[in-house]
């Protein structure tokens, strides 16, 4: 028996050496062919814009593509729950944020994936304020007004988002809560199909990431009332904080990340992670995140163990404050 016992430990030994050689050795050639990287909503959107401002860089140093996918519906989850399936060998990674790997676990009770769970996290890309916006002519001139005025009329309002359990929704979701208010939503297939609606003034208002407003805003065919952080965006240095603009209360932020199925080999991520710091590194990259007013993180917040600890802490976040409003 105990002779037994050493074969089959000896056996188990041998087999655990030779995958992880095996493993070692695919990660060392990955990547070798083109890789797909989901986005989770329609193309235009901040998500959108952020994967391929980075992606087209890190695509650079590892000498392969990376194609963009845009697969919608159901806020991201959708998309987020293919991805979760998706062979774990480096070649079908999300960019996921927020919404889709925190606020959707409160939103959604059937969710077929977990966050924490179902993938295993890449980097982090990028921080995206929020601000509350309305179509041109939407009649307050400020937030103080504007609060005042979607209270009033709460029943004729019209609030855009990109599908429950987006940013968008979500964080329009805290400003409901806020003011006391339940206006009507309307959803679309990504902030970049909500925007286009406010542009036309076939909503009212919506509360978006600042990566899909700045545009519109300096073109002024939308009005921007505040931005939900402690201080200033540089993309727009004459828009108030919710904080001087009297609604200290609402403070929110977004962020991107990327992500890979549960699964995908060690060496395979710290590759994936090591092309996106350096992305996030290049000037260009830099340039164009921080002119449509993203954070990038800092060094020590592009680690694998960083963006896990967030997601942990958003969907704890997320879930105290969504949860009631249920």
């Amino acid at each position: 028996m105990n002779y037994l016992r050493r074969t089959l430990a000896t056996a188990g030994l041998a087999l655990a050496s030779i995958a992880a050689m095996a493993g070692s050795g695919q990660a060392q050639d990955y990547p070798t062919r083109t890789i797909t990287m989901i986005v989770p909503f329609a193309a235009g959107g901040p998500t959108d814009i952020i994967a391929r401002i980075v992606t087209a860089e890190m695509a650079k140093t590892l000498g392969q593509s990376i194609i963009i996918e845009n697969v919608v519906g159901a806020g991201g989850t959708t998309a987020t729950t293919r991805a979760a399936r998706a062979n774990p060998d480096g070649y079908t990674l999300i960019t996921g944020h927020m919404g889709t790997h925190a606020a959707a676990v409160p939103l959604y009770p059937k969710l077929a994936y977990h966050p924490e769970k179902d993938f295993e996290p890449v980097a982090l890309l990028a921080g995206t304020p929020i601000l509350i916006l309305a179509k041109k002519d939407f009649p307050a001139k400020d937030l103080k007004e504007f609060v005042a005025y979607v209270k009033a009329n709460t029943d004729k309002m019209n609030m855009a988002h990109a599908g429950i359990g987006s940013v968008s929704y979500s964080s329009c979701e805290l400003l409901s809560s806020v003011l006391e208010i339940k206006p009507t939503g309307v959803p679309f297939n990504g902030t970049g199909p909500a925007m286009n609606a406010l542009v036309g003034g076939q909503v009212d208002y919506m509360c978006d990431q600042i990566v899909n407003a700045v545009p519109q805003i300096n073109g002024g065919t939308i009005k921007a009332y505040a931005v939900a952080t402690p201080e200033r965006n540089p993309s727009l240095p004459d828009l108030p904080t919710t904080i001087e603009a009297g609604l200290p209360k609402y403070q929110v932020s977004a962020w991107n990340a990327i992500f890979a199925p549960k699964g995908t080999p060690p060496a395979i991520v710290a590759k994936l992670n090591a092309a996106a710091a350096k992305a996030l590194d290049d000037e260009n990259v830099r340039k164009r995140l921080l002119d449509l007013g993203s954070d990038i993180p800092k060094a020590d917040g592009r680690t694998q163990a960083a963006l896990a600890a967030l997601v942990k802490s958003e969907v704890e976040k997320w879930s105290a404050v969504l949860k009631p409003a249920m």
